[in-house]
């Protein structure tokens, strides 16, 4: 079920009254009636891979249960040790098995072999990469003596499969929403206003900017041989918009959705493309995964207290492992190395963490050196983005091959006038609304009532006229 389709906008106003109105009374009551259309909006994907979300819920709420009462150590390893093998073999079974066997029988074909393989035609459930990332950080946090189990097996359930995070986050820990969903919720207006708010502009990002640009960024990228230079840079750079305007708008309706129920999700996105360093700009992108990243790999790896190298290594591991969560493609790979190149200048030189604040806080303007340097992360960003979008690193590399050969006698990409408005306003708007979570929490509120709804209805109407497509969203692959 699409969050921008019309089964959702039936879907989630039923919900909302039974929630509020019907089982408003019973905490207990409340979390079924959530449980239960998560696992129904789940389901409308595919419902035979509920069975798998409800034995890996199972798995790691028994052995969170088992860390926690074992009496030495090595027991509480071996459960730790078969949560995480249970969980990554299933993640590695659906999503890297056949590239883990394609890419060893190209490998021993380099040394004259002729192996018999074949592969398997795996359906990848949808959001497995998250929710296995839920449990993990489940059973890791009561490993490491941050959290007790829970003992309520729908309360975990819940946490898990919360339906507005549930297929493509953010990346929720336990410690952040299980105490949520433990205790009872009061209806608060302003606080669900500013959640319709937050939908309404993620449905913005999403079905106008993001699905409007990837008619064009499929154009350039499906027949790059064709195009001109510049409308293979404009490909990229409409990839850029659409991967951005895609997930940070499924990020927006999550959070907002989940604010219409009473509920804080983690932060997921915080206006990546204003960054002043590729440091600043994972900050800022997929906070929730960066952040996992950080807490279960980097620091478990020694994090930067091994001195200069261990810091540059274990850097280096978190973005090509992080490129190969995307993924199971040689060019979510290099992807991630590429961007752990573009940091690792930083870290060495200790300039990692120059840029924590809000660029030009309290100013409308950047200042020369912030606008060069949002400039220039922004397009070492697309430039990475093409290996993100493209089918194989060959034509990754063709790609780029194609913008620097100047060729600007060929094809050019046909964009209507609408689509740079679009994207112009987008930017602006974004850009005044960068000091608050989302774009717009308080750049409207305070604007006289007439202006403010006649902003709305404006963004409402867009969304009407190109909602045609309902385009998935991108990193429901992952």
């Amino acid at each position: 079920m699409l969050f921008n389709s019309i089964g959702f906008a039936i879907f989630l106003p039923v919900v909302f009254i039974l929630y509020w109105f019907v089982f408003n009374k019973s905490l207990v009551k409340q979390n079924i009636l959530l449980l239960i259309s998560s696992y129904f909006f789940y389901g409308c994907w595919d419902w035979r891979f509920l069975f798998l979300l409800i034995f890996s819920t199972f798995l790691d709420y028994f052995t969170g249960l088992k860390i926690y009462r074992s009496e030495n150590k090595h027991s509480r390893k071996a459960w730790l040790l078969l949560s995480i093998i249970i969980n990554v073999g299933f993640l590695g079974f659906f999503k890297y098995y056949n590239f883990f066997t394609q890419s060893f029988a190209q490998l021993i074909e380099h040394f004259g072999f002729q192996p018999n393989y074949y592969t398997l035609k795996i359906i990848l459930p949808i959001g497995i990469s998250f929710y296995t990332f839920h449990g993990l950080s489940y059973v890791f946090d009561i490993y490491n003596e941050k959290i007790k189990p829970s003992t309520n097996f729908t309360e975990y359930s819940l946490f898990v499969s919360f339906f507005p995070l549930l297929v493509a986050g953010p990346i929720e820990r336990a410690t952040h929403l299980l105490p949520q969903i433990e205790k009872p919720r009061i209806f608060n207006k302003p606080y669900a206003m500013n959640g319709m708010r937050q939908i309404l502009w993620g449905l913005f990002k999403k079905v106008v900017i993001a699905d409007n640009c990837a008619d064009f960024a499929n154009l350039a990228f499906n027949h790059s041989g064709g195009y001109s230079s510049t409308s293979l840079i404009l490909g990229a750079l409409f990839f850029a918009f659409q991967i951005y305007g895609d997930f940070s708008g499924y990020s927006d309706i999550a959070l907002g959705v989940a604010k219409l129920f009473g509920f804080d999700l983690l932060k997921n996105f915080a206006y990546p493309y204003f960054s002043r360093d590729i440091a600043e700009f994972w900050r800022r992108w997929h906070i929730s995964l960066s952040s996992w990243f950080k807490d279960y790999l980097y620091f478990p790896l020694g994090g930067s207290r091994g001195g200069m190298w261990t810091t540059v290594r274990n850097t280096f591991i978190i973005f090509v492992v992080s490129g190969f969560w995307h993924g199971a493609n040689w060019t979510f790979i290099v992807w991630g190395a590429l961007n752990a190149l573009f940091i690792i200048p930083l870290v060495i030189f200790g300039k990692n963490r120059t840029n924590l604040d809000i660029v030009a806080k309290g100013k409308l303007f950047p200042n020369l050196k912030d606008f060069l340097s949002i400039v220039l992360t922004f397009s070492l960003t697309v430039f990475a983005w093409i290996f993100f979008r493209a089918k194989s690193v060959a034509e990754a590399l063709a790609y780029i091959k194609g913008i620097f050969s100047f060729s600007f006698n060929k094809q050019h990409l046909d964009i209507p006038w609408y689509l740079y408005a679009l994207i112009t306003i987008f930017i602006v708007i974004e850009w005044l609304g960068r000091e608050s979570n989302f774009a717009l929490e308080n750049i409207s509120v305070y604007w006289p009532k007439p202006v403010k709804w006649g902003f709305y209805y404006a963004v409402l109407a867009l969304i009407f006229i190109f909602a045609g497509s309902k385009q998935t969203f991108i990193y429901f692959q992952f």
